[in-house]
């Protein structure tokens, strides 16, 4: 509270004190609420939504100012019994999320509070927020950005990365320099070189917890613990006529990190997976895009070795991570296209993808994607080729169809030691017609067809289908029925207690959303499939939910 009200109170003392100049303000408000229905037959219970509270929620409300050269904002973060942060847990708090104050003067542009920013792609580092993974990685601290002339600025920056309401202890400071530099007189030709280095600091109490977990490994286990990590790259775009070229190479000193993968020898003679390990790394990355009128190729390209990079070695997932690695896999839109996402491996990976856009006319569309991932062993960990076609007719209708097919490793990607890897041949089309102005219809069918391995079952789920029909009254209304169900049951699927046989479960669902000017209401009915959900290479798994969602955004 002590932060809002300074805040609000040098909004108001700048614009008495300044009564001809206008205090321009603004914010948006974000918020889910889940009501849980516990459904055994779909893995949706034993968690305390569902065996007690019955209700969760997680609620975003932000204030942006600006004054003078000035910018100020502040956001309240509420946690409701969510599951948000733990998929089996519950968690409930609200205080201030984040509060920042800027201003520029003249060439240098000050910020204080917690920030958002990345260095080149976000190898060596990134502070961001993407609220469906639960990540919040800012930094709080204090940010300088001087513009060196019209075409290069320096920055630095320095603090410590956010923990939910709280900071990590690890201290975080960076530089980078950056520019512009064109190389003839018509500017078709032209290079935008940069240089970034982060460097952190373990506190005491983290040193000591890595030497206690390091006093119980056997000596040829045993490691040297060091304090400071440093990271840093080389990156740079060449512009050249329809073609860009973009590079980035970067290199982390010795860093204390748990690999889950590494071998440990156990006093007894046992060997286990997952050490504290202290190694180098390395990430080279490149992509190389043409463009001209009606084509579009982009060609991408990516080597990852013990680039794990965070503020604490005892957090996983997406927790403390300081930096993004670029993920080597398109995005999937569609429901079982992206049923099986390769989530971006920090130890070792390998792997490039070509995606191609060709429109002959403004009727026609195609698209054509590769991706190839392995282990830096060669070993193929995701294989995927999409392929997808649209046409349209008179403004009246639009026909998308496609198919995908895929190469899994589940043991890897969901660490289930043993499980076989899944191939996948996924059809898909979606067809919209336009009944008015005003009036659309949609349809979505998609079948992933499992095939089948060395087992006599289908491995993992299964095949699946899924089937939706969508209304909408522009630019108000919007309604939707889905179902997707396991139409061929595998190895994992859920069996029937009574009968012992391995049933075809659905998973409906019916959506109602509302729209007025900035503002959309949603309220949906929902039986959802645990798996993983992933956005740009960065992934969570998700839970069986079973329920009703509420769900409001706008913005003022």
């Amino acid at each position: 509270m002590k932060k809002i009200l300074l805040l609000l109170s040098f909004m108001l003392a700048t614009s008495f004190a300044f009564g001809q100049e206008k205090l321009i303000l603004g914010g948006s408000l974000s918020g889910t609420a889940n009501f849980f229905r516990a459904d055994s037959t779909i893995g949706a219970i034993n968690t305390p939504q569902y065996d007690h509270q019955l209700f969760g929620s997680e609620t975003w409300v932000a204030l942006n100012a600006a004054y003078q050269g000035f910018e100020g904002g502040i956001r309240f973060d509420m946690f409701n019994n969510s599951n948000l942060i733990d998929p089996k847990g519950s968690y409930t708090d609200q205080k201030i999320g984040r509060w920042f104050l800027r201003k520029q003067i003249k060439d240098l542009n000050v910020e204080a509070g917690y920030i958002y920013d990345q260095i080149g792609s976000g190898i060596i580092y990134r502070a961001y927020e993407e609220r469906t993974l639960a990540i919040d990685n800012a930094l709080y601290g204090a940010r300088l950005a001087y513009n060196l002339g019209a075409n290069w600025k320096a920055t630095a920056f320095a603090g410590k990365q956010k923990n939910r309401f709280e900071t990590y202890p690890t201290t975080i400071k960076g530089a980078t320099l950056s520019g512009f530099v064109k190389l003839d007189s018509l500017g078709k030709f032209a290079i935008s070189p940069g240089v970034g280095v982060v460097e952190t600091t373990l506190s005491d109490a983290t040193m000591e917890r890595v030497v206690s977990a390091i006093s119980t490994y056997t000596p040829q286990d045993s490691i040297s613990p060091i304090y400071n990590t440093r990271a840093v790259t080389f990156y740079n775009t060449l512009s050249a006529g329809k073609f860009s070229w973009y590079l980035e190479t970067a290199f982390k000193s010795k860093g204390v990190m748990f690999d889950p993968l590494a071998e440990k020898n156990n006093w007894t003679g046992q060997k286990s997976l997952g050490k504290l390990v202290n190694r180098t790394g390395s990430v080279l990355y490149s992509t190389l895009t043409y463009a001209q009128r009606g084509l579009g190729i982009t060609v991408e390209g990516k080597r990852t070795e013990n680039f794990n990079f965070r503020v604490d070695p005892f957090v996983s997932l997406n927790r403390g991570a300081l930096n993004f690695l670029p993920p080597m896999a398109r995005s999937n839109t569609y429901a079982l296209t992206a049923f099986y996402s390769p989530a971006t491996q920090e130890f070792g990976e390998q792997g490039v993808q070509v995606d191609i856009k060709y429109s002959p006319s403004r009727k026609m569309n195609f698209g054509l994607n590769y991706s190839n991932i392995q282990d830096l062993d060669n070993t193929p960990l995701y294989q995927e080729i999409y392929a997808d076609f649209s046409i349209k007719h008179k403004r009246k209708w639009v026909l998308t169809t496609g198919v995908q097919l895929q190469h899994y490793d589940v043991e890897r990607y969901y660490n289930e030691p043993g499980a076989a890897d899944v191939n996948t041949v996924t059809p898909f089309a979606e067809f919209l017609y336009k009944l008015t102005r005003k009036k659309s219809l949609r349809f979505e069918a998609q079948y992933l067809n499992m095939l089948k391995g060395d087992h006599k079952e289908l491995p993992s789920n299964g095949s699946w289908a899924y089937l939706l029909a969508e209304y909408n009254i522009a630019p108000h209304w919007s309604f939707a029925l889905s179902d997707m169900f396991n139409a061929l049951p595998g190895e994992t699927s859920i069996v029937n207690a009574a009968t012992g046989k391995k049933e075809i479960t659905h998973y409906p669902r019916a959506d109602v959303f509302y729209s007025t000017g900035s503002t959309r209401f949603g309220f949906s009915y929902v039986k959802q499939v645990d798996g993983i959900v992933c956005t740009g290479g960065v992934c969570r798994l998700e839970p069986a939910f079973s329920g009703v969602k509420a769900t409001l955004s706008t913005s003022f």
